[in-house]
């Protein structure tokens, strides 16, 4: 479990997560953003995909997750600058009217359709 290193948890609280087999990893000092960035992709995560899927047992977890971690970096626009994709340039205006016409947009579904991600085809 990840907490801060609020007053409002006494050294107790540690020891009966420890007895329960809990670790417990402190967060930064002084670090009060750290939370909310993980806090901001367990929700995304949660409402995208969680919430949509029945989770059989903990391979089916992990590989959810794996495919879902992908998704989030790899494809999905982030509030950014132009809704960019974290791990990929921007790609080129499309200026021409013509070419505006004759998009090819292809659709691939993820996780049996949950996920759907875009491309332009060739």
């Amino acid at each position: 479990m990840i907490r801060d290193r609020d007053g409002k948890f006494p050294a107790l609280f540690d020891a009966v997560l420890n007895d329960a087999g809990i670790d417990v990893v402190l967060s930064g000092i002084q670090m009060p953003r750290m939370n909310s960035i993980i806090e901001r992709w367990i929700q995304t995560c949660r409402r995208e995909l969680l919430d949509r899927t029945l989770i059989w047992n903990q391979r089916h977890l992990l590989h959810t997750l794996r495919e879902f971690e992908q998704f989030y970096n790899g494809h999905r626009p982030h509030q950014g600058i132009a809704n960019a994709r974290l791990l990929h340039p921007l790609p080129p205006p499309i200026d021409d009217p013509d070419t505006l016409a004759r998009l090819n947009i292809r659709r691939r579904d993820r996780l049996g359709g949950i996920l759907h991600e875009y491309r332009n085809a060739a």
